[in-house]
């Protein structure tokens, strides 16, 4: 059956989503402009903050961004409904000093970022994006064009390679970008500096940058294929995918709610969320604090209203591969297209308990969105995500979900046309309470 338009206008809309946000800096201030635009104040965390029922507000921290509705009616005791994801994906991270090369050849000096499927990012056009910090202490947002390609070395030189391909992740993983014997040979030499383009494509001199956060992502946009377009293939989709389901549905929530909802966009979640900025630091209790201070709570109004709360933790999870079934579970096989998916292991490595499953199932029934559950097979270590570590840090009640894709920590991942519009109707359902 074909996709309803509702469906693919979901989808384009996080097409442009994507390509707006190359590093998880960039998506925090398009999820930030975003809401802005839908009526939200940004504050300033070193200023002090007025809140009151009816407040739309946001605030941005390097690479994540929280932002709330306090409802009319909020009180002291007000609980909180929390639709949390990440904004950061695996990658290749610029190193210092990374204008490199070799036998004429200019290179990226980079070190992998979480963990990618190295061979994924072979033979793609990508591009550089992230922050650069200048002499003034200043941060600009940077984003090049196509720039760099990893490329693999042919058959012809390498007869087994379908047999044993494996990247050296230091000698075999440094991206060209250019030409040192062009440069040389018009007296240019002196003037191939990476940091250069960076700084052409930010509009800065590159003279005053002091430091960066730059990484690499996929140039070329997402796209509908398949039969009946059920298919939507992307660079980020982990875990831009959840960010823009709960983007889609926080700008349509309104301040009728019983519960201040929050949208809570972490960073540095592929490397451990050990950070300022990450799940494991202490940015979504500072910011729940400071909300509930402003609205007159003491300590046990306080953990009253952290008792009655929610957090939906929503990240990508393993669809069902043809290919590779035994790699799953024999019975509980999640696929494209069949809805979202809530996660569930016995050692807890995901939030989900019985009581969640069965709320984040009340959620979908309000939606008219049909789940799907995913749990690992039992010789297959699960991964897990922001959920256990929000549970842990903020003592909220929390419920694992998201939307199965194949191509997990490639480059470019493959997810359910219809499953990424259907996430964002639940989260609907979930601000809505």
């Amino acid at each position: 059956m074909p996709q309803s338009a509702a469906v693919l206008a979901h989808a384009d809309d996080l097409a442009g989503f994507v390509a707006d946000s190359p590093s998880s800096f960039h998506a925090a201030s398009t999820v930030a402009a975003r809401l802005g635009a839908a009526g939200f104040t940004a504050l300033d965390e070193t200023e002090s903050w007025s809140i009151a029922p009816g407040a739309r507000q946001l605030v941005v921290r390097d690479g994540a961004v929280l932002a709330w509705i306090v409802p009319d009616g909020a009180s002291a005791d007000t609980p909180f409904h929390v639709f949390g994801a990440h904004s950061d994906s695996p990658a290749l991270k610029l190193k210092p000093q990374p204008t490199t090369g070799r036998a004429g050849w200019l290179q990226a000096g980079v070190e992998i970022y979480g963990g990618p499927l190295l061979n994924s990012w072979l033979d793609r056009e990508l591009r550089l994006a992230g922050r650069l910090v200048l002499d003034d202490g200043s941060s600009v947002l940077a984003a090049t064009g196509a720039l760099l390609r990893l490329p693999q070395l042919a058959i012809h030189l390498d007869r087994e390679a379908n047999d044993h391909l494996a990247l050296n992740k230091q000698t075999q993983t440094q991206p060209v970008w250019g030409l040192s014997s062009a440069l040389a040979s018009t007296g240019g030499a002196a003037f191939a500096d990476l940091l250069g383009e960076v700084a052409a494509a930010a509009g800065v001199d590159a003279a005053r940058i002091r430091g960066y956060d730059l990484v690499t992502a996929d140039a070329a946009r997402g796209a509908v294929f398949g039969q009946d377009d059920v298919f939507f293939a992307s660079g980020r989709l982990d875990d831009l995918a959840s960010v823009h389901a709960g983007l889609v549905a926080f700008e349509k929530a309104g301040t009728d709610a019983a519960h201040i909802s929050v949208l809570a966009v972490f960073d540095h979640e592929e490397v451990g969320s050990a950070t300022r900025s990450g799940a494991a630091g202490p940015f979504l209790a500072d910011v729940i604090e400071r909300i509930q201070l402003g609205l007159g709570a003491d300590r046990e109004q306080q953990l009253r209203a952290l008792a009655a709360s929610w957090c939906v933790s929503s990240d990508v999870g393993h669809s069902v591969h043809p290919n590779y079934v035994e790699k799953h579970d024999p019975v509980v096989q999640p696929v494209l297209g069949s809805g979202p998916i809530l996660k569930i292991n016995a050692n807890q490595r995901y939030a989900t308990d019985a009581a969640g499953a069965a709320t984040w199932h009340g959620w979908c029934d309000t939606a008219g969105v049909v789940s799907q559950e995913f749990v690992s097979n039992n010789a297959v270590p699960c991964g897990s995500t922001i959920g256990p570590i929000t549970a842990t840090r903020i003592g909220i009640r929390t419920v694992d979900v998201g939307i199965p894709i194949l191509s997990m920590h490639s480059a470019r991942e493959l997810a359910g046309t219809a499953d990424l519009f259907a996430l964002s109707r639940v989260a609907e359902a979930f601000f809505a309470g």
